[in-house]
C-alpha cells in the first residue's frame, strides 16, 4: 500500500525478487558492498566509542554485519533486509524487513548502519524518521547510498543506444539521490549534528557487458516503475556496449564505471550533545579572531 504524498519511484516488489534471485551467488559480485562496508567501519572507528547493539539495515548477505561484529564494544548485531533469502544468508541475527516499515521497538539500538540499500527507498524521509525512533538517545546513524553521479557512463551509453536503435529512450538506470538532498533529509528527520560527504569510486572493467552482469549479480538492476517492461533488445545492448567503449574506453580497451557514494552520519538527539549558540551570543568577535576589519552590511560605502 502506498503512503500518501510519497512519490512511488521504485518497484519494491521487483527489487525484493531480484535480491532473492541474487542471494545464492552474490558473493561473486559483492566487491562494491565489501569496499563500502570497510569505509563505513573506518568512519565508525573515528567516533572512538562502543555501540553494544547495532542494526545492519539493508544487510544484503551480511558483509557489513560481519565487520561490525568484529568491532570492539559490539555485543550483538542484528541484520534486516527486504529480501528473505538475503536475510537467511546472514550469519548474525536477521529478519526480513522493509526499510519503509521497520518492525523494531523505540530505543532498540545504539547504532543503525546501512550499506548501499537506502537509495532504493521510496519514502526516504519516513524511513529516516523510523530509524531515529529505533535508536536510543545519542545513538548513531550512518548510511552509505549511491549518489547522482553513479553509473553516468552506463546511463549515457544506454540512452544514446536506444535513441539510435529505436528512436526513443526509456529509464534504463535507476535515479540516485543528490548530496545536498541527503543532508536536508537528515535534518528534516530530526537527526542531530548531521554530516554528509561523498567519495567517487571508479571500477575498471574489461567490457561494459561485465558491468551489466555485475549489477544483475548484486540484485541492483533498474527497478523504477517507469522502466520499459519488455526485455531490452539485444541490438540496444550491443549498441550501448559499442558506444560505451568508444566514448569512455582507454587505450587498453577497458572502461570505467563511476560510483558516487554518499555517506550520511547523524545522531539521535540527546541533552549531552553540542548545540549551536543563539545568534548574538558570541563572546569573541570573528573579526578579532581573523585580525580583520569588520564592515557592516548596511555600510553605504559598500558597492
Amino acid at each position: 500500500m502506498n503512503k500518501p504524498d510519497i512519490i512511488d519511484v521504485f518497484d519494491r516488489t521487483l527489487l525484493r525478487l531480484r535480491r532473492d534471485r541474487a542471494a545464492m551467488k552474490i558473493g561473486d559480485y559483492d566487491f562494491l558492498l565489501r569496499d563500502v562496508a570497510a569505509r563505513l567501519c573506518e568512519r565508525m572507528d573515528m567516533v572512538r566509542r562502543g555501540f553494544p547493539r547495532i542494526l545492519d539495515l539493508g544487510s544484503h548477505h551480511g558483509v557489513l554485519a560481519q565487520m561490525l561484529s568484529a568491532r570492539a564494544g559490539t555485543e550483538a548485531v542484528f541484520a534486516a533486509d527486504l529480501s528473505p533469502r538475503m536475510a537467511q544468508a546472514v550469519a548474525e541475527l536477521s529478519v526480513a524487513a522493509d526499510e519503509e516499515y521497520l518492525p523494531f521497538a523505540a530505543n532498540a539500538f545504539d547504532a543503525v548502519v546501512s550499506n548501499l540499500s537506502m537509495h532504493w527507498v521510496n519514502d526516504l524521509p519516513g524511513a529516516l524518521v523510523q530509524v531515529r525512533r529505533a535508536l536510543k538517545p545519542d545513538g548513531l546513524f550512518m548510511a552509505a547510498v549511491l549518489g547522482g553521479e553513479s553509473l553516468r557512463e552506463l546511463r549515457d551509453s544506454l540512452m544514446t543506444a536506444e535513441l539510435n536503435v529505436s528512436g526513443g529512450a526509456s529509464p534504463r538506470v535507476s535515479p540516485f539521490i543528490d548530496l545536498r538532498d541527503m543532508g536536508a533529509l537528515m535534518q528534516r528527520a530530526g537527526f542531530a549534528l548531521p554530516v554528509v560527504d561523498s567519495d567517487i569510486i571508479t571500477v575498471d572493467y574489461s567490457h561494459p557487458i561485465k558491468l551489466m552482469q555485475d549489477l544483475r549479480g548484486m540484485g541492483a538492476s533498474n527497478a523504477v516503475h517507469s522502466r520499459l517492461k519488455l526485455p531490452t533488445r539485444r541490438q540496444v545492448i550491443l549498441e550501448s556496449a559499442r558506444i560505451y567503449q568508444e566514448k569512455y574506453g582507454d587505450a587498453r580497451g577497458r572502461v570505467p564505471a563511476t560510483f558516487q557514494v554518499i555517506y550520511a552520519i547523524g545522531w539521535s538527539p540527546h541533552d549531552s550533545q553540542q548545540k549551536p549558540l543563539k545568534p548574538g551570543s558570541a563572546v569573541v568577535r570573528l573579526a578579532d579572531m581573523l585580525k580583520a576589519e569588520e564592515v557592516k552590511t548596511d555600510d553605504p560605502a559598500l558597492p
